[in-house]
């Protein structure tokens, strides 16, 4: 069984794209593979509540204009759409995402985290959703079939924030600073939404060990042991 570890966070473009890519190399990819969603947070100094326009938010934070935040939306959006993946960043608000990846832990306890990452990434990019706000987030854990009052008793009373706080915590520890960060049975590291050849080669090469077993001795493309 070959394990793999996403660090993501749900407001991260990029994330949604390498999601789909690994998403179609599993597809291509006869062995069994599991999946564990680890959370990571882009800007955790956004402030709880704050619902700009995220063009608005990313032009007064990189000091960019609204022509040049125009381009780069632009330009995810094609790629995204490469994938299938239809990106509306006319619709899509801010939002500190803490209380989303607390809610992917609850849902993890339920044995519906990978359901659930899915419908809160389509709901930021594609619907405008607002992910920071706690009523929204029960609604969309009630759409893959958790209880919905349990979810918002969840989100009330701080569940799971340590294991946030945890991956996190484990993120450092590999030196991972950017995401998507993709990890192959603890030893290989892709990093980046990567061409769904690398994340082939990636499993092929992670088929050959075991968790916990020594790493192999190759690093090739965009995949290095961790």
């Amino acid at each position: 069984m070959i394990q793999v570890e996403v660090w993501s966070d749900i407001v991260c473009p990029w994330c949604y794209i390498g999601k789909r890519r690994l998403e179609t190399a599993l597809s291509r990819f006869e062995g069994a593979v599991t999946v564990e969603w680890r959370s990571y947070q882009l800007d955790p100094s956004t402030p709880v509540g704050d619902s700009r326009p995220v063009g608005e938010s990313l032009a007064a934070r990189k000091g960019l204009s609204a022509s040049q935040v125009k381009g780069m939306f632009a330009h995810v959006t094609q790629i995204a759409a490469d994938e299938g993946l239809a990106y509306d960043f006319d619709r899509a608000r801010t939002a500190n995402t803490l209380d989303a990846h607390r809610l992917l832990h609850f849902a993890k306890a339920h044995g519906q985290q990978a359901a659930l990452q899915e419908r809160l990434m389509h709901a930021y990019f594609t619907e405008g959703a607002d992910i920071g706000d706690q009523a929204v987030l029960a609604g969309l854990a009630a759409a893959v079939g958790l209880d919905e009052v349990a979810a918002k008793q969840a989100l009330a009373d701080g569940s799971h924030e340590a294991d946030v706080r945890s991956d996190i915590a484990t993120a450092r520890a590999y030196g991972i600073n950017g995401v998507p960060f993709f990890v192959f049975n603890q030893q290989i590291g892709v990093s980046g939404a990567q061409p769904v050849e690398v994340f082939e080669q990636a499993l092929r090469q992670s088929s050959l060990t075991i968790v916990g077993s020594p790493a192999a001795e190759a690093c090739a493309d965009d995949s290095c042991e961790i």
